[in-house]
């Protein structure tokens, strides 16, 4: 029987090839959030009993391997690069309101917006003694442009809420800045401490650059028509954060004046009181097959970046990520 490339089992079967080194990671993580602060301890357990595919740590370990390095070198940089997501989420759940992630309450829901942006600051700054750890500079530059990076995508983000004006190219920079960025950082990151050359550098930084926009594109598919009990999070989300992302943006302008109307109230008020309608719009004007074309247009240049490393089942291994990523939408 063949595997749903989508499917939790394929991601087993990725995380197979390096499953010492992701156990290595997880202690990792473990000691790094530990602290004598109980509450930053506690906020630690809460997320890191939270689960999540961790796939910007498998990409880390893939990437080094597919370059040649020994199973412990890209170990801590994976575990940076975990706490550099962590600490965005703990912020965006405050900066959203929200009060789930992944099936359970968020950690801003049970502790307090204060208790989570404080955390939030202790993960960045550990993350930054780990990378100091490292001994790289070329690794801390890196790492310090991706950051300064995350942070405008940020901003973009809260710039276009509510703004039913935002267009494609205004969206593609925010998921490019606050998506996209972390994946490229993580596997340029990897390459470099596994000793590859500047071609291959410079090939899995675009590798991660592509992958992370197509994960994310299909995550904005998702938000319109995945199973709020598998993906752990309600439909419609985004749109309830008066978030407009591609979907809804394609179907502001492919829909009738009076489809357009109804789109650009709703992203100004945000909520869930006309999501039927709006999802009937965004189907009706092909906003989810648009954005699963560029998705997978997306992971087509991320499989082309693979040609300058050589073949292993790393490599094929990184390959399998990307259809895993895109075949979610099925």
């Amino acid at each position: 029987m063949s595997i749903d490339p989508g499917s939790r089992e394929a991601l087993a079967n990725i995380r197979a090839l390096v499953l010492s080194e992701l156990r290595a990671v997880d202690e990792a993580i473990r000691r790094g959030f530990h602290s004598p602060v109980p509450l930053i301890d506690q906020v630690a357990e809460h997320i890191v009993g939270g689960g999540g595919k961790r796939l910007r740590p498998l990409l880390v370990v893939l990437a080094g391997r597919a370059c040649g390095s020994t199973e412990t070198a890209c170990v801590q940089a994976a575990a940076f690069i975990e706490f550099i997501h962590t600490a965005t989420l703990l912020h965006d759940d405050v900066v959203d309101m929200s009060a789930r992630r992944r099936g359970r309450d968020t950690a801003n829901e049970i502790y307090g917006n204060q208790a989570s942006v404080l955390v939030g600051d202790f993960v960045y700054s550990r993350a930054f003694q780990l990378m100091a750890a490292s001994r790289s500079q070329r690794v801390i530059e890196i790492m310090a442009d991706a950051t300064n990076v995350i942070a405008e995508g940020e901003v973009l983000q809260l710039m276009n809420a509510r703004d039913p004006d935002t267009t494609e190219s205004r969206y593609l920079q925010v998921i490019q800045r606050k998506t996209a960025q972390l994946f490229q950082a993580g596997a340029e990151v990897a390459a470099v401490l596994s000793g590859a050359s500047e071609e291959q550098q410079h090939a899995l930084a675009r590798y991660g650059r592509h992958m992370g926009t197509a994960y994310q594109l299909v995550d904005d598919v998702l938000d319109y028509q995945s199973d709020p009990q598998t993906r752990g999070k309600n439909l419609g989300d985004d749109l309830a954060e008066g978030k407009p992302t591609l979907p809804l943006i394609y179907a502001l302008t492919h829909s009738a004046p009076e489809r357009v109307a109804l789109i650009r109230d709703v992203i100004k008020r945000g909520g869930r009181e006309r999501l039927d309608e709006i999802m009937a719009i965004i189907e009706s004007a092909g906003g989810l097959e648009y954005t699963a074309r560029l998705a997978e247009a997306e992971a087509a240049q991320a499989f082309a970046t693979l040609a300058a490393l050589p073949e292993t089942p790393y490599r094929e291994a990184l390959a399998a990520l990307v259809r895993f990523a895109i075949a979610r939408k099925h």
